[in-house]
């Protein structure tokens, strides 16, 4: 299979090489070629972001950008393999299938149905324009988990005897929550998607890491001693399932 790699620079407004948008041809379909340089990597290493279609390498800073491109060139059989048996997003549109608290709910849209979205038996109804379900449906999710974390923070914390910390919701593809020095912890919307008790741990996860901002054997005591539920099962979920969770409302490529 022949693999090629592109540069689109601008002629009127030149870039370092450095920011060049890099393509990468893999069985006749360009992707976007993401290139990382950071301090702490040692060797290179490629990947394949299925979800958002693109190829990401990271390099050591002392390393050159031609050696990375020639890596990715060689693994260009893997990466196409990956984008190969990718599952395909999974847009939200009327008649789709979403998961809310672990259980199936299907997408209902009606002009007669209010704008702001609702949870009925088994459907989320939603109304206003259709260009704008998933939107209107992203945005709801996002309000839902705040108000549910909230909860889950305070349970967690009142447990590991800490502080309530900041709470923010983001949408990191590497990470299903952080929490950072400055007694922060921000966790990912998709969770509300996830039966509860693996909603659950990741917070609980992260609130131990309020205690203990490494993997020791103390902060997995910790956790042990404030999660109520089976870690090792929670973590086989995510593993199994956790990334479908970022094919819903992933843009189709």
């Amino acid at each position: 299979m022949n693999s090629i790699f592109s540069i689109n620079r601008s002629k009127s407004h030149p870039v370092p090489a450095e920011q060049d948008a890099l393509e990468i041809e893999l069985e006749g379909r360009f992707y976007p070629l993401r290139v990382r340089k950071l301090t702490q990597a040692r060797s290179i290493a490629v990947s394949a972001d299925t979800v958002k279609g693109e190829v990401r390498l990271t390099m050591p800073r002392y390393a050159s950008t031609a050696q990375a491109l020639r890596f990715a060139q060689s693994k260009s059989d893997w990466l196409a393999a990956r984008f190969a048996d990718a599952l395909p997003p999974v847009p939200i549109v009327d008649g789709a299938e979403i998961a809310f608290a672990g259980e199936s709910h299907v997408i209902r849209w009606s002009t007669e149905f209010n704008r702001k979205p609702k949870r009925i038996g088994g459907e989320i109804r939603v109304g206003g324009p259709e260009n704008r379900i998933e939107a209107r449906i992203i945005s709801w999710m996002k309000d839902q988990v705040r108000d549910i974390y909230a909860d889950d923070l305070a349970f967690y914390c009142e447990r590991a005897e800490t502080e309530l910390p900041t709470l923010s919701v983001g949408d990191a593809r590497r990470r299903w929550g952080s929490c950072s020095g400055r007694k922060a912890i921000r966790l990912s919307w998709r969770l509300v998607m996830a039966p509860p008790i693996v909603r659950r741990s990741v917070v609980a996860h992260e609130v131990a890491h309020l205690r203990h901002m490494d993997h020791s054997p103390a902060f997995y005591a910790l956790l042990d001693q404030i999660f109520d539920g089976e870690r090792r099962e929670a973590d086989r979920w995510l593993k199994q399932h956790g990334s479908a969770l970022h094919l819903i409302g992933a843009p189709v490529r």
